[in-house]
């Protein structure tokens, strides 16, 4: 698509600057409404003198940026691209006599059969060699231009697609992850409160209905990830009852901003994960804000003690996935801090609306 775009500004560009020197004779030509035949004579000389000049000279210019320069002077070196651009203008100083000739001897002088005007000729000569060096020299610049341009156009796709593939194979870790979770809070539950395990099951259909069909698109409104959080935290109060407090407190602004699918649930998995336990009046507290500027959001929970804390090998696994997503989607406009007191872990994430 980049591409594309590319090409057609490219044949705008041409087009206008082709349009544009065709018909710069005919309007700083000399006047033609002049009662003089003579100078009328002359005034459409220039005219059609210089505007078939102008058309010749862009097969040479395309030729200069089209063969000469992609296939010579990268493949063959200076020295033969130096020698046959000067073939190419010698012919085009040839084309330019006989085109001069041709229109001085139809407008100047209609009855002339030999060469003739000598002086202008001379003139004209030097006035052409120069506007050859001078297509040459903006035919060279542009090809090199474009071709970095282009260069850098395919970098950014390059890196824009492995960008996606990377984000699309990160948030493809998530489900298995949470799942994981999931279910291993379902079986503790089937053991302490089997009769809770039925609507844990109805909530958890609830959350993957969200995975599967919801998370298809780059971003979402936050209010459909905060209905996410809230089925999840809903899951996990069924789960824990009153074993742990869990302070929810949300606000959005009029105004619904856009996020990355599934970008905030690890912080809020991880806190479950490590949060309960051999803890002590175990409570998490979660804070979403979002406003027209930026969206604030805090997960904090109290820590068991190093002794008493399992962790199991899938530990980080969330909080080091979401770190690098943040890194991937918002690079300069996204701040985290991880506070890990021993006794409390606190987690805070701002990202700035652009």
């Amino acid at each position: 698509m980049i591409y594309k775009t590319f090409k057609f500004r490219n044949l705008l560009l041409h087009l206008f600057f082709w349009a544009f020197l065709i018909a710069l004779p005919i309007l700083l030509g000399p006047n033609t409404n002049s009662t003089n035949p003579e100078e009328i004579r002359r005034s459409y000389f220039w005219i059609v003198y210089m505007t078939s000049f102008t058309v010749i000279n862009i097969p040479f210019f395309y030729l200069n940026t089209e063969i000469l320069l992609p296939k010579l002077l990268r493949a063959k070196g200076v020295i033969i691209y130096l020698l046959t651009l000067t073939g190419a203008i010698l012919f085009m100083l040839w084309v330019h006599e006989e085109l001069f000739h041709w229109a001085y001897s139809h407008f100047i002088h209609p009855d002339s059969q030999g060469g003739g005007g000598g002086g202008p000729r001379r003139g004209a000569m030097m006035r052409m060699i120069f506007q050859l060096l001078f297509y040459a020299a903006i035919g060279t610049s542009y090809r090199l231009i474009s071709d970095r341009m282009k260069e850098d156009e395919q970098v950014k796709e390059q890196e824009n697609e492995r960008l996606k593939s990377e984000l699309s194979f990160l948030r493809s870790q998530i489900s298995p992850h949470f799942m994981f979770n999931v279910l291993n809070s379902v079986v503790s539950l089937s053991r302490r409160k089997p009769e809770m395990v039925e609507p844990v099951v109805v909530k958890l259909s609830e959350l993957m209905r969200y995975m599967i069909y919801e998370t298809n698109d780059s971003i979402v409104p936050i209010s459909k990830e905060l209905v996410y959080l809230e089925s999840y935290i809903d899951l996990q109060k069924i789960r824990f009852g009153n074993d742990i407090q869990i302070n929810f407190v949300h606000e959005l602004g009029p105004k619904s901003s856009n996020i990355e699918p599934m970008l905030l649930i690890p912080f809020v998995e991880n806190a479950f994960k490590h949060g309960v336990g051999f803890i002590e009046n175990p409570t998490i507290e979660i804070e979403l804000k979002d406003s027209a500027s930026e969206l604030y959001f805090r997960v904090a929970n109290k820590k068991g003690t190093a002794m008493n804390e399992t962790k199991d090998e899938s530990s980080g696994i969330g909080l080091a996935n979401v770190k690098r997503r943040l890194e991937l989607l918002y690079p300069t406009n996204h701040k985290l801090v991880v506070k890990d007191s021993g006794s409390d872990f606190i987690i805070t994430l701002t990202i700035q609306h652009v």
